[in-house]
């Protein structure tokens, strides 16, 4: 249904970290799986993106943005949340493809135009604004900004983002 490079770039957002993501893919051009792994607070995303079967299309090209929820921001969901959908590989790639935009989208364009409603890669549009001088994602704070990797740019998020019922 979704060719590489797309499901690529969704990995890629789910993969990220802060500013260790960030010293690290600046020293040598790595892919948004190995900027996420390396910075290890992405385990949850890593273990998703295993499960979903979503791994090596997100280590092939891009540019891709992805909106990477840290292991905190999945632990914000509700208990057996995560468990449940390891086991619904389906539903899983549907969230996670929900992280990723085809391009590279950098912090400054969005702070330019102060929002923007970028299509994913599973069909959906996320919300994306500027409030009080942040940038939000549907309601998700992101709290690390332009991590380069060689395939795209990540973009750190305090919460997981649901699709809309349906996608």
């Amino acid at each position: 249904m979704f060719g590489s490079k797309k499901i690529l770039g969704l990995a890629v957002g789910v993969l990220l970290a802060g500013n260790a993501v960030h010293a690290s893919a600046q020293n040598a051009p790595k892919d948004i799986v190995t900027v996420a792994v390396e910075a290890g607070s992405f385990k949850t995303l890593a273990a998703a993106l295993k499960a979903a079967g979503l791994v090596e299309a997100l280590q092939g090209a891009g540019p891709f943005t992805v909106f990477a929820p840290t292991d905190a921001a999945f632990a914000k969901l509700p208990a057996g949340t995560v468990d449940a959908l390891l086991k619904d590989p389906a539903k899983l790639g549907a969230i996670l493809k929900y992280h990723v935009v085809s391009g590279k989208v950098m912090a400054a364009d969005v702070m330019k135009a102060q929002k923007a409603s970028p299509a994913t890669l599973n069909g959906a549009t996320l919300n994306v604004r500027v409030e009080n001088g942040a940038v939000m994602v549907n309601g998700a704070k992101v709290t690390a900004a332009d991590v380069a990797a060689s395939n795209g740019v990540i973009h750190v998020i305090d919460t997981v983002v649901l699709p809309p019922a349906g996608k």
